[in-house]
């Protein structure tokens, strides 16, 4: 299977092509619904969207030593918060059906 970066232009042209509401309006609601999403998380919120999966905080224990991969320096990183996805039932099986491509030998 060979995948596709799928961006907002694209997701709101999607949505236009199957509601034919206005772009713009489109554009706002996706925009609006990506900035309540960072606003909870934000404030230690969890998004449950049922049937697709769930955003939360997952905090990521520090480094005493870390290496920057790019530069080769040494650095000490603190304690601090990622955004984690778990997918939700049927996302899982929806995925699960997708043919998988044979494994060469």
């Amino acid at each position: 299977m060979k995948s596709k970066k799928i961006t907002k232009f694209d997701l709101v042209d999607s949505v236009y092509l199957k509601t034919k509401y206005e772009k713009k309006i489109v554009q706002t609601v996706l925009e609006s619904l990506l900035e309540n999403i960072k606003s909870s998380l934000k404030d230690g919120s969890t998004i449950e969207l049922r049937g697709f999966g769930t955003f939360e905080l997952r905090l990521r224990k520090g480094r005493s030593r870390a290496r920057n991969p790019k530069t080769g320096e040494q650095l000490s990183v603190a304690p601090h918060y990622i955004a984690a996805f778990r997918s939700g039932q049927e996302l899982k099986n929806a995925l699960w059906e997708l043919p998988v491509p044979a494994q060469k030998s």
